[in-house]
């Protein structure tokens, strides 16, 4: 009962900070543009700053919760985040606005250490099911916050920067106030000692059986993902002929797909298939669904293939993230879950260059299909490798 408590409170935190999120991200690039004159490389600079910190600094979080405890870092980094919101509403210049998205970047570290305290609470049987609780919170986040934001906007940037603030600060006293501590931190053991990038501890993760592998697949999972970041609007905007509003519907069925499958079918049928099979399963749906989006035809057509390629990432995400932390010693939790982040971070720095990159110089479909390269090479390791035998 207890545990049901405290995943709903993380849950909850997890969910109110990411419509903040949501209200900001949608505004930024015009923000830069049109408000501060900022270059569209520069754009590119100050959005993956973002996903550059998080590659830096989630494993030095996972490890710091695994020494001090996961509700201070959650708490600390969620008041960092909603400062972060405070400096984007009085950005009037570059640096500012790179300070803010460093310093969210920073505070949006801690996905590592809520997937920690999902694990610490959660029974391997239910792994699937509490990891799938941050797919749907961040799915629900990525909903209502473009809406809030598209409401709040009309009354300034400044306001849009203030109201995600609010939403960011409310999660920390959730945290503060409500969230119990997950882990069990004897006082005489704390230590807050913690290289930058630690190459040894990583190196050694990458040698835990599995562990490096599933690593190595959740890498190519949001890689394959972060492709589409700007380039799955361009080919809806230039080869399709979607309006902004078409194109802004195929994104909110995605993020509602996404939560469906994370929310109730993994539900249904994480004890009545074997995890390689759903592996399986999730890769064999994110081939299919990235390789036919740049021959959806028509608006219904794009709807069929992004649904498909949702409901597999929609299975993948949470399953990777489960088995990584059962195949992981209890008490490296943090660390571990903080370098898988890190790498998923990378991933999110790599994707839009190359999706940028391959769209302008190999043909609009490159971006897409590449994805699916590599998905389906990871599907066949999975499905003939005999020594993936996991269930």
């Amino acid at each position: 009962m207890r545990n049901k408590a405290s995943l709903t409170v993380i849950f909850l935190t997890i969910f109110i900070d990411l419509m903040g999120f949501g209200i900001l991200i949608p505004i930024l690039p015009s923000f830069a543009s049109k408000e501060l004159g900022i270059s569209d490389f520069g754009i590119g600079i100050i959005v993956a700053s973002f996903s550059f910190m998080q590659f830096l600094f989630n494993p030095i979080l996972g490890k710091l919760s695994d020494n001090i405890g996961r509700k201070p870092l959650i708490a600390a980094t969620l008041l960092l985040t909603s400062f972060s919101y405070v400096v984007f509403s009085f950005a009037h210049s570059f640096f500012l606005l790179l300070l803010s998205r460093v310093l969210a970047g920073i505070g949006g570290s801690n996905i590592g250490v809520a997937q920690a305290y999902i694990a610490d609470i959660t029974p391997p049987e239910e792994r699937i099911k509490g990891m799938g609780l941050i797919g749907v919170a961040f799915g629900l986040g990525f909903v209502f916050g473009p809406l809030i934001g598209a409401f709040v906007s009309k009354l300034g940037y400044s306001f849009t920067g203030l109201c995600s603030a609010c939403f960011s600060f409310v999660a920390f006293l959730f945290a503060l106030v409500i969230l119990p501590e997950s882990k069990d931190v004897k006082k005489e053991r704390i230590n807050l000692k913690v290289k930058l990038f630690d190459m040894f501890f990583i190196k050694n993760v990458f040698k835990i059986p599995f562990v490096g592998f599933l690593i190595f697949i959740f890498f190519i999972i949001i890689f394959s993902i972060a492709n589409l970041y700007g380039t799955f609007a361009l080919l809806g905007y230039k080869f399709y002929h979607f309006s902004d509003q078409q194109n802004g519907i195929l994104f909110v069925i995605m993020g509602i797909v996404g939560v469906l499958v994370q929310g109730i079918l993994v539900n249904i049928v994480e004890n009545k298939l074997t995890e390689k099979t759903m592996l399986l399963i999730g890769l064999f749906f994110m081939f299919i669904g990235l390789g036919l989006i740049p021959y959806g035809h028509n608006f219904l057509g794009v709807i069929i293939v992004i649904s498909v390629l949702s409901i597999g990432t929609g299975i993948l995400q949470p399953l990777v993230l489960s088995m990584i932390s059962k195949y992981s010693d209890p008490s490296l939790q943090g660390s571990i879950l903080g370098v898988n982040q890190s790498f998923s971070a990378l991933a999110r720095v790599l994707g839009p260059l190359w999706g940028g990159f391959s769209y302008e110089y190999l043909g609009y479909k490159a971006p897409f299909l590449t994805g699916a390269i590599f998905t389906f090479i990871i599907f066949v390791i999975v499905l003939f490798n005999p020594k993936f035998t996991v269930n």
